[in-house]
This record gives structure tokens, C-alpha cells and sequence, in this order.
């Protein structure tokens, strides 16, 4: 997310971390290398001329502090000033006093309304919000089915009437079914078209007034650009839209939405979609973005997203066990990878630590689908062999290789590996050895 952009403005900021003394020249040099960074990103000419200006005036005449250089007090007015483009403050959902909160998703087709639906509702779930969905796109074909099929999934209650036109009164029963249902947050699905026209605003329109929903969230592709900040102003004006998902994020080198929509609309990004799965969905906080953008990493995020996916007791017994007499066994060593495959993709994790750019990463040898092959490997041997790997022979190894359908080569290097590891852990473990940050996997 936001690599190109991101090694694209770290660069342009390098020119100006080394200078003792910030003249207005030389900042004027360095912010116009920043403005064509921004504009490549897709940024709207009207918002980038802003944000320099307000840079430029803020960092000329920035003297040395007694530990840091003018440059880095350069850095920290562009990561305020980004702050402040991204939405200043993270904007959560704004729940009624009293339930249901009824929430209207809206948006062009192919948004992924229906999919960010299902997504938001597992995360209103585990936020003890019991959503509940209401399926009102009845022009698309399989649009209730899909809905349907997410609500099973998730395990949340779906009101679906096939066959009916008439989305005011659907959504009207959908929200007496939720409130029977102890429902305390309403997801409505509505439909999109492939582009804002007055039949779907004058739909919206009519939903809007019968419901009135206490949030009405844009959802838009974040991989177009500036159309999403077109599409955005244009739902904003017709319903006055409460706020935005963007979606598809994970794709999006650039960051030309996430940096124009607040400024455009001032309808703040309440959460962005990360990838496929139904838990890709993450809360939209712009500090923490900003830090990601300028490559300081994102260290809450991934505590955060750790405390959730990681089984604290499990990782209290491998972390023990690592530096015992006996060590980790493979068995252990499978454990502690599903642990970190719980976590999401290895280099999404690896993105959120601090001073990691993205060519290091894209450099990085980390293939998430090697994991999975070496997972193979290992639930490919007995509970003997995964307990005592030396045990493990020429024989042994041809075995393990067919069953788990990878070569011997990879058995073998797997192995290597495993025993280096053990090693390590065992010195790492005496008096005066500290741990790293985290291990290596095969290669």
C-alpha cells in the first residue's frame, strides 16, 4: 500500500535531512521535488499547492535544534501537514443512543459494497455491535446471494426478499426484523450503477428520508484516483455522505484517494479494505498512516493486529520451550508459523516496522506461498520424526518429499535450516544473549 508514493516522498525528503541551515531557497528546492511526488500520486493540483504552501511556511527559517537538524523538524511539518491532508484525527462510527444504528453503504457498481458489507459486519461483531444486514441491491444479479452467503459466513443475521422491488420497504422490514432480532448496528446493502446518475440518487434519496440512517458510508475503489474524489463530491452533494471505506487498498502504489478525498469532501475515511479476506478490513487513522507513508513505521497497528491473531498462551509455551535443554521440535516450529500466518501476509507485517521502504521489501525473499510448502513438508512426517528430525534418513526424506509434493532439495534445506535455528535459540538463550525482533523462515 502506498510503496510507490512512499519511497517517491522519503526520497525527495532525504535532500533536505542532511542541511545544517534551511534557507527559503532550499526549502522551495526540496518541496518542489515533494509536489511532483504528490501530483505523480494523483493528488489534486488545488490540494498539493495548499499543503506546500502551508510547509513552505511553516519550515523556512526552521533553525537547528540542539538535536535535530532542520531537515528532520522539515520531516515532522510534512508528517503534521499529511496528518492533517489524511483527516486529522481517525473518525470512528457515530452509534445511536438508543438502537439500532442504521447504516446505508452506498456506491458505484464494483465498488465491493456487498463484500466491505460482510467485512464490516465481522468486525462490528467482534466489537460486540451484533450488525445485522439488510440486502437492498436488487438489481444486480446475485447480489442477495452473495450477501446471504457473507451473512452465513460471518454468522450474522440477513434479510433478504428476492423477487421485490420496492427497496424502501424492504429496508423499512429489514430493520423491524433486525429489531426483533436484538439487533444493535443495521448494514444496508444498496445498489449501485456504473456511474452517479439521478435514478440512483433519487433511490438514495427516498431510502434516506424513510430511514434516516445515522451514518451513510461512501464505499470506492481507492485504485482510481481521482475518479473516487469525483465520485466522492458527487454522492457527498447529493446525500451528504458521513464518511468513507476505500477499498482495494492493498493495490494501490499511489495514494491519490486517501490524500484527496477528506480535503475535497471533508468526509473523513472511516476505514480502508487491506485485501480479500473478511478480517481486511482496518480502521482508517490518519497519524498512523502518515507514519507508514514517510517509512516510520507502524508499530500500534501491529501490536494491535498481534493482540488479535496471536494466542498469547501458545506463544508463552514456544518462547519457553525455545530456550530450554530440549529446544523446539518441528512440531513447534509449525505452530509458531501458523501463528504468524494468523497475522496476514509476511510482508504486510514486515511493512508496519519502522525504516522498512518498500524496495527492501519488494527485495526481501519472502514468499508467503513458500510457508505453505513448508508447512507441507512438515505435516508430511510422523509425529516421531517431527519430535527427533534426526532420525530423519535418505529414505525418510524421499517420503516426506512425495508425500508433501515438493523436492528433496527443499526437504533437505528445510531441515538445515531447522537444526541452525535450534542453535541459535539454545545460545541466544544464555546469560547476556538477546533475541532479535524475529526469525528468518526457509528459504
Amino acid at each position: 500500500m502506498f510503496d510507490e508514493l512512499s519511497s517517491k516522498l522519503t526520497a525527495a525528503l532525504q535532500k533536505l535531512t542532511g542541511r545544517g541551515v534551511l534557507s527559503e531557497e532550499a526549502v522551495k528546492e526540496g518541496l518542489r521535488e515533494v509536489r511532483r511526488v504528490l501530483l505523480e500520486a494523483d493528488v489534486s493540483f488545488e490540494l498539493t499547492r495548499e499543503f506546500l504552501e502551508r510547509v513552505q511556511e511553516k519550515a523556512v527559517g526552521v533553525t537547528a535544534l540542539k538535536a535535530v537538524r532542520p531537515g528532520q523538524q522539515v520531516v515532522k511539518i510534512v508528517y503534521e501537514e499529511l496528518v492533517a491532508l489524511l483527516g486529522e484525527k481517525q473518525a470512528p462510527i457515530k452509534f445511536a443512543s438508543v438502537p439500532p444504528t442504521i447504516i446505508l453503504l452506498v456506491g458505484l457498481q464494483g465498488s465491493g459494497k456487498t463484500t466491505t458489507a460482510g467485512k464490516l459486519a465481522k468486525r462490528l461483531k467482534l466489537e460486540q455491535k451484533a450488525p445485522f444486514l439488510v440486502a437492498a441491491d436488487v438489481y444486480r444479479p446475485a447480489a442477495i446471494d452473495q450477501l446471504v452467503t457473507l451473512g452465513q459466513q460471518v454468522g450474522v443475521g440477513v434479510h433478504a426478499e428476492p423477487g421485490v422491488t420496492d427497496v424502501v420497504a424492504i429496508v423499512k422490514r429489514g430493520v423491524e426484523e433486525a429489531g426483533k432480532a436484538r439487533a444493535r448496528t443495521v448494514l444496508v446493502d444498496t445498489a449501485g450503477r456504473l456511474q452517479i446518475d439521478d435514478a440512483m440518487m433519487a433511490e438514495l434519496a427516498r431510502l434516506k428520508s424513510a430511514v434516516a440512517p445515522h451514518e451513510i458510508l461512501l464505499v470506492a475503489d481507492g485504485m482510481t484516483g481521482q475518479d473516487a474524489v469525483r465520485v466522492a463530491s458527487g454522492f457527498h452533494q447529493a446525500l451528504g455522505v458521513t464518511g468513507v471505506i476505500l477499498t482495494k487498498m492493498d493495490g494501490d502504489a499511489r495514494g491519490g484517494a486517501a490524500l484527496s478525498i477528506y480535503g475535497v469532501t471533508k468526509a473523513p475515511i472511516k476505514y480502508i479494505g487491506v485485501g480479500e479476506r473478511l478480517d481486511a478490513l482496518e480502521p482508517f487513522i490518519p497519524e498512523r498512516l502518515a507514519g507508514r507513508i514517510l517509512q516510520q513505521g507502524d508499530i500500534l497497528s501491529l501490536v494491535e493486529k498481534a493482540q488479535a491473531s496471536v494466542d498469547v498462551a501458545e506463544a508463552e509455551r514456544l518462547a519457553k520451550k525455545a530456550v530450554s535443554k530440549k529446544g523446539l521440535d518441528l512440531q513447534d516450529f509449525l505452530a509458531a508459523m501458523k501463528q504468524l500466518q494468523e497475522m496476514g501476509p509476511v510482508k504486510k507485517v514486515l511493512g508496519m516496522l519502522p525504516g522498512m521502504n518498500p524496495a527492501m521489501l519488494q527485495a526481501a525473499k519472502v514468499d508467503d506461498q513458500r510457508l505453505k510448502h513448508v508447512e507441507a513438508i512438515v505435516l508430511s512426517m510422523t509425529p516421531a520424526e517431527r519430535n527427533d528430525p534426526e532420525i530423519i534418513n535418505g529414505s525418510r526424506r524421499l517420503r516426506i518429499a512425495k508425500g508433501a509434493g515438493r523436492t528433496v532439495q527443499e526437504v533437505n534445506q528445510l531441515l538445515s535450516q531447522f537444526k541452525q535455528m535450534q542453535k541459535f535459540m539454545k545460545s541466544a538463550g544464555k546469560p547476556g544473549m538477546r533475541l532479535p525482533f524475529g526469525m528468518g523462515f526457509p528459504k
